[in-house]
């Protein structure tokens, strides 16, 4: 037992050496389904445009794990994204191979949904659809804003 958590440490610390870091005039693809680009570097700044899986662009400045971005297809916006919504590897969104929304957003917890069955089989006496309904829920960003002003809360930033 001792001897897996310590390869599973040895692999997580090679993997770390080894993650994307974004830098200034790195040509980038956006990797989370969707994601609204901000005015400045604050999660609660207005909105300056939409940026979908699949779209290109050049990173402009770099700011912990913020990056400003100027797109170079769909909307050509200029913006502020989390550095975890980007990656250094092109993406095909013109590809005819599809993924549904569940796969998506599996991709991007690090699952896939052969993984997700295996959880699901060695825990079958957990409830998933409470997950999935959790998951489902929207909230505006006038309704998250209203609520951080009225519990004095910092904005979200760090």
């Amino acid at each position: 037992m001792k001897k897996r958590i310590l390869l599973v440490l040895i692999a997580f610390c090679t993997l770390s050496v080894f993650a994307y870091k974004p830098k200034a005039g790195d040509t980038v693809y956006v990797s989370a389904k969707s994601v609204q680009l901000k005015s400045s570097e604050g999660s609660f700044a207005s909105n300056a445009g939409l940026a979908v899986y699949g779209d290109s662009g050049k990173i402009l400045s770099v700011s912990g794990k913020k990056v400003k971005i100027q797109l170079s297809t769909g909307s050509k916006s200029t913006g502020w994204i989390a550095a975890g919504s980007i990656t250094n590897k092109k993406i095909n969104k013109d590809s005819k191979v599809s993924t549904s929304d569940k796969e998506l957003a599996l991709a991007g917890k690090g699952w896939s949904e052969e993984a997700e069955n295996a959880y699901k089989a060695s825990n079958s006496k957990l409830d998933f659809k409470l997950v999935d309904a959790i998951e489902s829920i929207v909230v505006s960003d006038s309704d998250l804003m209203k609520f951080i002003q009225e519990g004095h809360l910092n904005q979200g930033d760090e």
